[in-house]
């Protein structure tokens, strides 16, 4: 089936609304934010896991759609805080990503040799930054990483995992404490 043209011209609540009647046009949602959840799972994860991380993000969205606060018109939140969910559920890989990285120096997207994006990720020039965001916090971990990764703001990070923006203000500035801690323990 042809999604028409005009659908994919509108907003993100507005293609979840209608594909309540015509499940195949929620396919507009996934071009729209596959490439970006992909980006910031395999940042986390390793392009390995990314794939099904946005699998498993689309499926859950859609199963879950018919519950979708209609009134926001972007979707990324809520698409980030599903993906947050997922990838919570393989913090040991991604706990395992960070320790590979840091001792061999070397992204698994670049084993795997395919082309690295942005220098992959921060990691990618920064072994003690991998060391850092081992030690957070998951909770602290997914909000610094929502909003330097995937660009949220904090009004989108609070949708995204249902909490309160005082609470991801919080979060943010414990974690930036621990990592400023992390790369510069002389406090220089």
């Amino acid at each position: 089936m042809t999604i028409p043209r005009e659908a994919v011209e509108v907003h993100d609540a507005t293609i979840i609304e209608r594909s309540l009647d015509d499940p195949e046009i929620f396919s507009v949602l996934f071009d729209r934010h596959a490439p970006l959840l992909y980006r910031y799972a395999a940042r986390r994860l390793g392009p390995g896991e990314a794939e099904d991380v946005v699998a498993d993000t689309f499926l859950a969205a859609f199963q879950r759609r018919g519950d979708y606060d209609r009134s926001r018109c972007d979707a990324r939140p809520w698409l980030y805080g599903i993906a947050s969910n997922v990838i919570g559920k393989r913090r040991r890989t991604e706990m395992g990503l960070y320790r590979a990285y840091l001792r061999s120096g070397v992204h698994p997207a670049e084993l795997s040799g395919l082309q690295v994006e942005d220098g992959v990720t921060t990691l990618a020039v920064n072994r003690p930054l991998a060391r850092a965001l081992l030690g957070l916090a998951q909770a602290d971990r997914d909000v610094l990483l929502l909003v330097a990764w995937a660009d949220l703001t904090y009004q989108e990070v609070a949708a995204a995992l249902a909490i309160p923006p005082g609470t991801v203000a919080s979060r943010l500035n414990r974690a930036r404490l621990q990592i400023r801690r992390t790369l510069n323990p002389q406090g220089e």
